[in-house]
């Protein structure tokens, strides 16, 4: 996977957006102006959001514009907590960018909504196969399969990598308590995995289209020759040698065979007098008669 992104980095790294997190931001606050232009004009106009959300039947009638506009959909109510989990993700999406490179963070974020695309154009062609489409209006349907896609999980996506990446970061939970961003992630995950798990056929479709790309991310950058049968053994190994050589006494005494291991303040010395190397302990070595 590494090597095949080099190479496209070679090739198209010349292309890629800096700094994507502050578009991604500033297109969420036009999405925000749209739904408060949706608020003021009242429930008797067409809202403009479903003018730019993710409608596949309108895209296959000539509304293209749709596979690009659906990203500024904001993926929430626009609250305090919300301002703070968008500048949290432009800080992550920053640092995740300035650890990947430019062009990998691009890769990415156009990943995970190339496959949020993909799998609203699957869910549409499933409605289609089960004959939805003989009881509702295909332009219905439509409708309904966007009220289900925005970029909430790709942002739950770049929290993940960002955990994948360094998982012993702190993070002030309510600005209180400090935790590790590893654990958070893992309560995501859980979450997540509920979601889908209790969730509708829709739901069950856009989690697995728009964390797509962190598990591609996650996989591939996973070093599987640890896990090796043979890498395996070859630890075993050298964990029984160095066991081995602990076992191993450099010293011991002639007279009483006392080592090393038999006490931390134990001095040996070699008798220059004895004929032949003869080491003693500290008892031993003025008491011994020498080896003649």
């Amino acid at each position: 996977m590494n090597n095949f992104l080099n190479k496209l980095e070679r090739r198209f790294g010349k292309y890629a957006i800096p700094n994507l997190s502050k578009y991604i931001i500033f297109g969420y606050v036009i999405g925000y102006g749209l739904t408060l232009m949706d608020r003021l004009a009242g429930s008797s106009a067409k809202g403009l959001i479903t003018f730019i959300s993710l409608d596949p039947y309108m895209i296959l009638h000539g509304q293209i514009w749709r596979l690009i506009t659906w990203i500024i959909v904001p993926p929430s109510s626009l609250g305090i907590f919300t301002i703070i989990m968008l500048l949290l993700y432009y800080s992550l999406g920053t640092s995740l960018e300035r650890t990947w490179g430019t062009f990998r963070f691009n890769v990415y974020i156009f990943g995970g909504m190339l496959f949020t695309v993909i799998g609203a154009f699957i869910l549409f062609a499933c409605y289609n196969l089960a004959g939805y489409t003989d009881i509702y209006s295909a332009e219905l349907l439509g409708s309904f399969i966007a009220l289900y896609f925005s970029t909430y999980y790709i942002n739950l996506s770049i929290f993940l990598a960002f955990a994948a990446e360094y998982p012993d970061m702190q993070l002030m939970l309510y600005f209180i308590i400090p935790i590790k961003i590893k654990w958070l992630a893992i309560l995501d995950v859980v979450l997540v995995l509920y979601d889908f798990f209790t969730g509708t056929w829709e739901i069950k479709v856009v989690v697995i289209a728009s964390l797509l790309n962190f598990a591609i991310f996650y996989l591939s950058t996973r070093n599987y020759k640890r896990v090796s049968p043979k890498e395996i053994r070859r630890r075993q190994t050298f964990k029984n040698e160095v066991r081995r050589q602990n076992s191993i006494t450099k010293h011991k005494c002639a007279i009483c065979g006392r080592t090393e291991k038999d006490g931390d303040n134990l001095e040996f010395r070699f008798c220059s007098k004895c004929n032949g190397n003869y080491e003693y302990c500290q008892d031993h070595l003025f008491t011994h008669d020498h080896v003649k």
